[in-house]
């Protein structure tokens, strides 16, 4: 599979994509993958660095004819979300990615792929390796823990760095130039709920929801696609019949929308059919509400043993009136920029289980003063509860620069080059350009990239035509790079 994506033109992206792949790199562990990068600069003999937080920096002198143009900062972040399919045997700590060619598509064998950020990153490997790609001087900034909590961004030493502009390649849509993208602030809530002796003369289900599409909280939010966790929690609100509760487990990853969920309930045996019956209505609810989006929705119930323990019915009824009550989805519209979210919240995880009841959920706005409110809206529900509540890993968003210098060259060049504008936009998704902007106050920063699709689930693809587009783009807006100011 790998050799097949090897193929594949651009080379100098490809081959280092594959290469990258076969390296485990996930969030908060991405020893391999920092010492994969710094063996990559050295061997081509250029100065390499990390700073005390992991970040990977390499620099590259300009090329003959370019050594009185503005040094650019090329930046993208190594560590990948990993995400796979229930049926999927895979363990990501010892395999590298299984990458599958469809068409003009890569994509992974029942797992994420990792084009986000990889394909950014393989492009600026390809850059720092070429002998024939005319270019500026270079310092490719390789941040950690992107998908976690950007802490490579929020703790990276801007002292390592002289460039002027920074070329940020984290975007997911190749006719797109962004100048702007949201913040965020996680929400995470526990409750530790009273649990009761399970009762006889009861029918016990697994009730399980998957086949959702999931997908990027941020980027994705405003395409109608469900949320397995507000989806479980309305079905068990809803039952005709009283039910027990015995756990739940839905979603995970805390910027991505949940795809799956699975509760333990009991019911009284007289209401095992009606409940039976309940699971099949709201199936084909589901299916009625959220096409054509969701196209594979699967909603099932399996008898199981009867657990020992319960949620107290007091409790219960609590944690489900307060998941159904938690807002989820687009919060408000900006009123700047056309069809772009400017505030938003995704329940992205929860856990029901041995007497205590765990949420995490994403907050993201491009206003900071929305981002307040939506976070304050979320935990409010969460207070009145009388949950602990702690919102952790605030982060600015990146405010729009219309007079850029380097806006001006690529949407000229980008105009010339394609016979079309590009969409310039601030986008949804928490990109690093706003911590890092903190760090490097004067860079000038553009982002864009070659399109992705599904990032953060096992659906996640790139186009390969887009990546040839993206490749020849970044080339020329290197060759184009404004000259230095006195």
């Amino acid at each position: 599979m790998s050799n097949e994506v090897r193929a594949l033109e651009p080379k100098a992206i490809w081959e280092n994509f594959a290469d990258l792949n076969e390296v485990p790199r996930p969030s908060k562990k991405e020893e391999r993958v920092i010492q994969f990068m710094v063996d990559f600069g050295n061997k081509l003999g250029l100065e390499t660095a990390t700073d005390k937080i992991g970040n990977i920096i390499i620099k590259k002198p300009a090329t003959e004819g370019m050594e009185d143009r503005q040094t650019v900062i090329l930046q993208s972040h190594v560590d990948m979300v990993h995400q796979k399919n229930n049926a999927t045997e895979f363990d990501f700590d010892k395999e590298g990615i299984k990458m599958i060619v469809d068409g003009d598509w890569v994509k992974a064998d029942g797992t994420t792929l990792g084009a986000d950020n990889g394909i950014g990153v393989a492009a600026i490997m390809g850059l720092l390796a070429s002998s024939d790609i005319p270019h500026p001087a270079l310092e490719a900034m390789f941040t950690v823990d992107e998908e976690t909590g950007m802490t490579g961004a929020k703790e990276l030493d801007p002292s390592f760095y002289e460039g002027t502009i920074l070329l940020n390649l984290d975007t997911e849509d190749d006719d797109e130039i962004s100048i702007g993208c949201a913040g965020g602030i996680d929400t995470n809530t526990s409750y530790e709920y009273e649990t009761e002796d399970s009762k006889s003369d009861v029918v016990t289900y697994n009730v399980e929801l998957k086949g959702l599409m999931g997908g990027h909280s941020g980027m994705d939010i405003d395409k109608g696609r469900g949320n397995a966790n507000k989806m479980m929690a309305r079905l068990l609100v809803e039952s005709p019949v009283q039910i027990m509760l015995h756990d739940m487990n839905g979603g995970g990853l805390r910027n991505a929308i949940p795809r799956e969920a699975v509760a333990t309930i009991s019911v009284d045996s007289n209401d095992s059919a009606k409940f039976e019956g309940h699971v099949k209505t709201m199936a084909e609810t589901f299916k009625v509400e959220y096409a054509p989006v969701e196209t594979k929705i699967d909603l099932s119930v399996t008898k199981t043993e009867t657990p020992s323990k319960m949620v107290a019915n007091h409790d219960k009824e609590a944690i489900l009136f307060a998941l159904n009550a938690v807002f989820n989805g687009v919060f408000k519209m900006s009123l700047n920029f056309d069809n772009l979210v400017e505030t938003s919240s995704s329940l992205a995880q929860v856990i029901i289980k041995d007497g205590r009841f765990e949420t995490k959920s994403l907050q993201r706005s491009s206003v900071e003063t929305t981002k307040d409110d939506v976070a304050r809206t979320i935990r409010s529900v969460f207070d009145l509860l009388g949950a602990d509540v702690e919102q952790t890993g605030d982060y600015p968003g990146w405010e729009p620069n219309p007079d850029s210098s380097i806006l001006k060259t690529m949407r000229e060049m980008y105009e010339k080059r394609f016979n079309e504008k590009p969409n310039v936009m601030a986008c949804h998704a928490g990109l690093e350009c706003g911590i890092l902007g903190t760090h490097l106050p004067n860079v000038d920063m553009i982002s864009f990239g070659p399109n992705i699709r599904h990032a953060h689930s096992p659906d996640e693809c790139v186009q390969i035509s887009s990546v040839q587009k993206f490749w020849g783009f970044l080339l020329e807006v290197l060759k184009e790079t404004p000259k230095k100011t006195a």
